[in-house]
């Protein structure tokens, strides 16, 4: 009766060993359940990206137009005497110069600075006849842009800075200027305000094209 019940017990055992695994149906059932919430969580929308895409593209386009545009401006230089409409002769004040009230001020001879074309120095000049030029002479010496004074004693304009000469009419006599002084045209207009234009024909000194346009 032992030995039945040893065998028996042994029996049960060795079944046991080869018996399989139990299998947790629940945690395989709830796994992918799991998985498909969690991917829904980050889940965006085609329309949502592309917005998304939008703002990120035009920060980046504002932000490299804003950095690219004085840049390439820094090359291109300035007009010396340039401008596009004509406008008035200042004084220093920023006051309208009136041809009649200057000239009782300013006689034969006189080269004197008025303020004209992009707010350049611009010289007005008084003719042997007692009336204005009909052309002013930017006074933005050509070699390195220092402004240039008129030597009465000399009859000539003499730059300070490195010794460039200008005839009266503002063609270079003496280097190291390469060009001469800019032309505008000096017009009056039905008010008796002296009035400085564009200079865009010939140069009449060179009988070139103007430099400065």
């Amino acid at each position: 009766m032992k030995l039945f019940s040893v065998l028996s017990m042994a029996l049960v055992g060795s079944a046991a060993a080869f018996a399989p695994a139990p299998v947790n149906v629940n945690s395989r059932g709830v796994a992918p359940v799991n998985m498909a919430a969690a991917e829904g969580e980050f889940y965006i929308d085609q329309n949502r990206r592309n917005l998304m895409n939008l703002i990120l593209v035009g920060s980046a386009a504002v932000t490299v137009g804003g950095l690219a545009v004085p840049y390439i401006l820094f090359f291109v230089p300035p007009s010396a005497g340039g401008g596009g409409n004509g406008v008035s002769a200042k004084d220093a004040l920023g006051n309208d110069l009136f041809e009649k009230a200057y000239l009782e001020t300013h006689k034969v001879g006189d080269h004197s600075l008025a303020q004209g074309l992009k707010g350049d120095a611009t010289y007005l000049i008084v003719k042997e006849d007692g009336t204005l030029e009909d052309y002013g002479l930017n006074a933005v010496c050509t070699h390195l842009g220092c402004v240039v004074p008129w030597s009465a004693a000399n009859n000539k304009f003499m730059c300070p800075c490195h010794g460039s000469q200008y005839a009266p009419t503002g063609a270079v006599v003496r280097g190291p200027a390469p060009l001469p002084l800019a032309l505008a045209h000096r017009t009056t207009d039905e008010s008796g305000t002296i009035i400085f234009s564009p200079w865009t024909e010939t140069d009449f000194r060179t009988e070139g094209k103007p430099w400065w346009t």
